[in-house]
């Protein structure tokens, strides 16, 4: 969660890096994924102050959150993901509110992370270095250990607690003791 300028800068490097960006600004045309990463984490940032200044700036950089998350697909609330977050591609994506994904999530489109039942904890949470493939569904009150690998296609409803595990299939099971093949560390910055 960003609660500091310290904590949005962090982020803010560290989505830049999963991406090999080297500018700090996005170009003014292209660079949509970088530019909607800009925009969740400033809206982070200032939905975790207090004051009628954050609470203006929150508005403006929701709407810039939302106009590239309905551009390109993505439902991605604040306060969800960790820093390193990497958006592979354009379409469709689904996260509820109250997941909570660790550092360096590789997430592919057509992925939905979403509650089951009617309890509003009933939600994922997802380790730090954790690939998910497109069409992945996670949903329930389930546990994806740090490093794991989700195939495409696979519907995770029970917890995965094994480390450096690839897990996939309908209903998702364990198929190799190699997990993300892409780990990334966190680096201070």
């Amino acid at each position: 969660m960003i609660r500091t300028k310290k904590d949005l800068k962090h982020y803010l490097n560290l989505d830049r890096q999963v991406y090999g960006i080297t500018k700090h600004f996005p170009p003014f045309f292209g660079g949509e994924h970088w530019k909607f990463l800009i925009a969740l984490r400033y809206e982070e940032y200032h939905a975790n102050q207090k004051g009628v200044y954050h609470k203006i700036l929150k508005k403006i950089w929701y709407m810039i959150h939302r106009h590239y998350g309905v551009k390109m697909g993505w439902d991605i609330p604040i306060n969800v993901f960790g820093p390193g977050l990497k958006i592979n591609h354009f379409g469709l994506i689904v996260v509820n509110d109250n997941v909570r994904v660790g550092a360096f999530c590789d997430i592919h489109q057509g992925v939905n992370i979403g509650q089951q039942g009617d309890l509003a904890d009933d939600v994922p949470t997802i380790g730090d270095n954790v690939w998910i493939g497109p069409g992945a569904k996670l949903f329930g009150r389930i546990h994806i250990a740090d490093e794991c690998a989700i195939g495409a296609n696979a519907v995770v409803n029970k917890d995965f607690l094994e480390r450096s595990t690839t897990i996939a299939g309908i209903p998702a099971k364990k198929i190799l003791d190699k997990g993300n093949p892409w780990i990334r560390h966190l680096k201070n910055n």
